[in-house]
């Protein structure tokens, strides 16, 4: 039998995925430092509404809060040894919400980078990656996940060690990247170089893709520097650029702007499409009523994408070999973020 996000995109020609985990549990009342993964302990109505919040505007798949429920993170907090028992809890509430939504409704268990560098750069190995990651993704299948989400990876051999733990804890997966230095991760990689990565994988996952990074404009320009896919691609695209106001993080993305984003982003090969920082269920109710209403057109061109929404943030792609600059043009919108 096929997995559950495997039928689904059987029967599917796109997937609207849940929007942000952070920007929704920060305006729920979330402070800076504190791991969000306790409150799927201490604050679970929080999480149900988060999560039912993304369900409600249209989204057929949803991340669970368990970004950092890794060792390695929660270490941070004391609590490493805690990391299968808050994604087991975190799952479990994700469930709770998909099976009362009345429709097919895929939880993805979120799991984020170790947030170490790997060896030979850095201390953790591979071996002690693939046990953080086996950990938690045990208890993410424990607590009733669909499929495991991998996602903001930067390093490939990160990404390495995350696909050996989901065959190891026999779970289908998805993965993401996050490219935000003109078109590469923080670690160099390019996102034709992500496609020669997965595709030699002993396991390879379900559907790979972008996630966050720099903004919608760099996202959908990175789905097409993937190239020739064998698999759906996922596109998870900031909702503009963050500014702090009246003590909080604001993203000036419009439902406008993402509604473009999203069809931009399925013409540009995506098949699951959501959002990342900023993206709220009213983001994510416009981008399923441009899916829903909009035909399917070609790959749009970089100048279409940038007129639409915003400058790049670089002049390269990744791709061309030059080194990482900035983009000084007027039409420049967009800077890193967090």
């Amino acid at each position: 039998m096929p997995d559950a996000l495997t039928a689904l995109l059987a029967e599917r020609d796109w997937i609207l995925a849940d929007g942000a985990t952070g920007t929704t549990l920060f305006n729920m009342g979330l402070q800076s430092g504190d791991a969000p993964e306790f409150w799927n302990e201490t604050e679970v109505d929080k999480i149900r509404a988060l999560h039912s919040g993304a369900m409600d505007a249209g989204s057929d798949l949803f991340l669970t809060n368990t970004f950092g429920a890794n060792a390695a993170r929660l270490k941070l907090h004391d609590a490493q040894d805690r990391a299968r028992e808050l994604s087991r809890r975190g799952a479990e509430i994700g469930r709770e919400i998909a099976d009362a939504a009345g429709r097919p409704v895929i939880v993805a268990g979120s799991m984020g980078p170790t947030g170490e560098i790997m060896a030979p750069m850095g201390p953790l190995t591979h071996e002690e990656a693939v046990a953080i990651f086996q950990d938690q993704a045990e208890g993410l299948r424990e607590g009733g996940a669909d499929v495991l989400w991998v996602e903001t990876i930067s390093a490939p051999e990160e990404l390495r060690a995350a696909a050996e733990a989901a065959a190891r804890a026999e779970m289908p997966w998805c993965v993401t990247m996050s490219f935000d230095t003109a078109g590469r991760t923080m670690m160099g990689t390019t996102a034709e170089a992500m496609t020669r990565l997965v595709e030699k994988l002993p396991n390879p996952p379900v559907a790979y893709g972008a996630n966050c990074g720099v903004g919608a404009s760099d996202l959908v320009r990175t789905l097409m520097g993937f190239g020739e896919a064998s698999r759906p691609l996922i596109a998870k695209g900031n909702a503009g650029i963050p500014k702090y106001q009246d003590g909080h993080i604001h993203y000036n993305g419009t439902p406008e702007l993402m509604a473009e984003y999203a069809v931009m982003a399925r013409n540009a090969g995506a098949t699951i499409i959501g959002g990342c920082c900023g993206t709220t269920p009213e983001h994510l109710r416009a981008m399923r009523a441009a899916l829903e209403s909009a035909e399917k057109g070609p790959a749009p061109d970089l100048a279409e994408v940038s007129a639409k929404l915003g400058g790049f943030s670089s002049d390269s792609d990744g791709l061309d070999g030059r080194a990482p600059t900035r983009d000084r043009s007027a039409s420049r919108r967009r800077r890193p973020q967090a």
